[in-house]
């Protein structure tokens, strides 16, 4: 089944996240059409590499012309219309930058295998849980309700302010009217009773506008109420879920809604302001002793410039922290001289300031970091705010080519001489620019979350686990003296932080069986690890009990292996990976012979080894591991053709794959057939040019295993198989099963 189609079978809960990163950017109508052709693409490797992005980007839309095709074949009228339009925006959208697409398409996929991963979660963890409340929250239903009446009450007031000055019209005329009449003509009856009229006319105009400026004075109220707690609130909300999503979480979305609200707001706060202008050009018309105008309207005004300024200052957001195109999963570890993409956006959209915003970017403005480490930013890092390139119109600005470079100390050279390693040390990366509209004059400026600077991609894997501390820990998005007393982080909380790095980064979360080996293995064997804290030392820094590496690094290894060798297999869920020994023989001791599984190595960076379990002539149940293979012995041959393939010589020479079923019960070729290659390796043939009468060779796994050996666990080398062990396999096995294994 194609992962498009697990990801329809999903509930509308899941179904709704999906939604929301498919936009013009990638329509999902083409993730739809040609979901089996998109899914075998290598879309990652192309994000990194223009030449093979260029031909995926040409592969697409001759893909998208074939399904054109077909639709008009069948006279599909509203479908023939879209795949137009859509083909025609990706063509000139991603025609100078192919490599954008990729990684766009890469990032969705990874996103539709992370939310497979959570779906199949038999429970979720705590900040999941509460990010998911968040996000259904009665709060922002009620702010959207709130947002809605108040724009209808500003509507309202403008009828109000009509009526006023209609009203004020009609007496002036009939005062100017009589005041132009002889004086004799004054003294009628007639007059008289007309000056009684405008008297009861000037006392409806005084009442009128005490009411406007009332009901002005309440919707301002309205909007402070609403900006000082629910909208702030609603916010930091998103700030908080974009920090998560960040470090593997769940995507965060909601943005849109707020975008909504911020310009809601603003376009009332601009139409009471115009009210109290209006208000101001009556008055020049018309005072008189008691009026309320002078009185109420520069207070009422001088609070509606100060909520403008405070709308528009929050407004300013990172739509989509720094980082590199190189390292998707990875953001905010940035490397020198390396480019980094980073996304603004103005929370209020309003058409006149399309193309009049320019922002500046710097990094660590009028900050103190805890580093003699300093930087500047290279490249374009003035852009113009527009509406033009996001696919859902918002006014946003991307920078697309800013590099970090460090500057020379002032003794002339480089180094970190701070109190903290390189990956320790947290940097900002600050934006400022300024609003001139309607006689406002309002100066922005945001910052990105913290970010680590690396000099060497061997740094990154600190670096993240730096990222990944911090944003789990706190939602100060400025504490840049963070590591200079990490707090301790909740084990739980933290474990599933970890499960969410396998979900985004290789597809398939962690399960709790899996969870609890991490958590003994960080803790030691406990009854519960609910209320226990794990220091950012233990997690990071402390290497293991009788290991050289700390189990970060050791845990990173193990996310390359899965992502570089066997992440098939692992995404299918057929590698148990994280089970201690001990675990292991409970699991296997009652299987039937020939019952394996695939754990992740505990003393060898990076390793994967399987054990099974095998029945001795007095009926003992005994276990063999194989040494673990590594990346470079996973280079040699793939794994799936490595469990195959694997042999094991015993005491009477007779070779056999003891590899027989994957724990519990699943037979071997059912659970890993379709990843193995498509024809077994082959002896190697001469060339017509030379080498007749070497003696061929093949690539086969074997081990050796003595009955009377002391070790059960007798290691297994990836050897060129010699000509005895050869003669050895043709006296035992058929043809057809020598050249199946070789």
């Amino acid at each position: 089944m194609s992962q498009w189609s697990q990801v329809q079978q999903l509930e509308i809960k899941f179904l709704e996240q999906v939604d929301q990163f498919y936009d013009d950017n990638f329509p999902m109508e083409i993730r739809h059409l040609l979901a089996q052709w998109i899914e075998s693409q290598d879309w990652e490797a192309a994000s990194n590499n223009e030449a093979m992005a260029t031909i995926l980007l040409q592969n697409l839309l001759i893909q998208v012309d074939e399904q054109l095709d077909r639709v008009s074949q069948e006279k599909n009228l509203l479908l023939i219309h879209n795949l137009k339009r859509i083909r025609k925006l990706l063509q000139g959208k991603y025609h100078g930058n192919p490599m954008h697409i990729a990684v766009i398409i890469s990032n969705c996929l990874r996103e539709e295998r992370r939310i497979l991963a959570a779906a199949s979660m038999p429970v979720q963890g705590p900040l999941e849980k509460s990010l998911q409340n968040s996000v259904v929250s009665e709060r922002q239903r009620n702010v959207e309700h709130k947002v809605s009446a108040i724009k209808n009450s500003a509507q309202m007031t403008d009828q109000d302010v009509k009526y006023l000055e209609d009203l004020q019209e009609e007496f002036d005329f009939r005062y100017k009217t009589i005041q132009s009449l002889e004086q004799s003509d004054k003294n009628s009856a007639l007059i008289k009773q007309e000056m009684l009229a405008l008297q009861a006319m000037l006392n409806t105009l005084d009442y009128k506008r005490k009411e406007v400026l009332s009901k002005i004075g309440r919707v301002i109220h309205e909007i402070d109420m609403l900006m000082s707690n629910m909208l702030t609130e609603e916010l930091l909300d998103w700030k908080r879920r974009q920090q998560i999503a960040c470090i593997g979480g769940p995507l965060h979305g909601g943005l849109d809604q707020l975008q909504n609200c911020f310009t809601l707001l603003a376009e009332s706060l601009f139409q009471v302001r115009r009210q109290l202008e209006k208000l101001d050009e009556l008055l020049t018309r018309l005072t008189y002793d008691g009026d309320p105008i002078p009185v109420q309207r520069p207070q009422l005004l001088e609070k509606v410039n100060f909520l403008l300024y405070n709308l528009f200052r929050n407004s300013f957001v990172v739509e989509r922290q720094p980082c590199m195109p190189t390292h998707p999963q990875r953001p905010m570890v940035l490397k020198t001289l390396i480019q980094f993409t980073v996304k603004l956006r103005l929370l209020i959209k309003l058409p006149e300031l399309n193309y009049q915003i320019r922002v500046k970017a710097t990094i660590d403005k009028n900050v103190s970091t805890v580093s003699n480490r300093r930087f500047v930013l290279c490249g374009t890092h003035v852009k113009a705010m527009n509406m033009d390139e996001s696919a859902n119109g918002s006014l946003s600005v991307e920078f697309r080519h800013l590099q970090p470079k460090e500057m020379k100390s002032s003794a002339g050279s480089k180094g970190n001489e701070g109190p903290h390693m390189v990956t320790e040390e947290l940097h900002s990366i600050s934006f400022e620019t300024q609003v001139c509209l309607y006689g406002l004059t309002i100066n922005l400026e945001t910052s990105s979350l913290p970010v680590v600077m690396i000099s060497n991609v061997s740094q990154l894997p600190n670096a993240w686990a730096s990222i990944i501390w911090y944003n789990l820990s706190t939602n100060d998005p400025q504490n840049l003296s963070f590591f200079n007393n990490p707090p301790a982080a909740t084990l739980s909380q933290l474990l599933e932080v970890l499960s969410w790095q396998f979900s985004s980064y290789v597809g398939r979360g962690l399960n709790s069986e899996q969870l609890n080996m991490l958590a003994e293995k960080l803790m030691g064997q406990q009854v519960s690890y609910n209320d226990y804290q794990l220091s950012w030392a233990k997690f990071c820094k402390e290497h293991l009990p009788g290991k050289s590496f700390t189990f970060w690094v050791w845990l990173e290894a193990i996310l390359d292996l899965i992502k570089k060798h066997i992440l098939p297999l692992w995404i299918d869920g057929y590698v148990m990976g994280f089970v201690s020994k001990e675990k292991e023989r409970i699991l296997l001791k009652d299987k039937t012979p020939g019952t394996f599984l695939l754990r992740f190595s505990e003393s060898n960076l990076g390793g994967i080894t399987f054990t099974w379990v095998d029945q001795l002539e007095n009926g003992d149940v005994t276990f063999h591991s194989v040494e673990p293979y590594n990346k470079g012995r996973l280079s040699a041959l793939p794994f799936a053709d490595i469990l195959r393939d694997y042999k094991v010589i015993m005491a009477d020479n007779v070779p056999e794959n003891p590899l027989k079923y994957l724990y519990p019960d699943i037979p071997k070729d059912k659970a890993f057939g379709k990843h193995y290659s498509c024809q077994p390796n082959e002896v190697s043939k001469p060339s017509d040019g030379g080498g007749k009468g070497y003696v061929p060779s093949v690539f086969i796994p074997v081990s050796k295993i003595l009955n009377d050996s002391t070790d059960p666990h007798s290691p297994s080398d990836l050897l060129p198989m010699s000509p005895s062990v050869y003669a050895v396999l043709r006296e035992h096995l058929s043809p057809t099963v020598i050249e199946t294994a070789v």
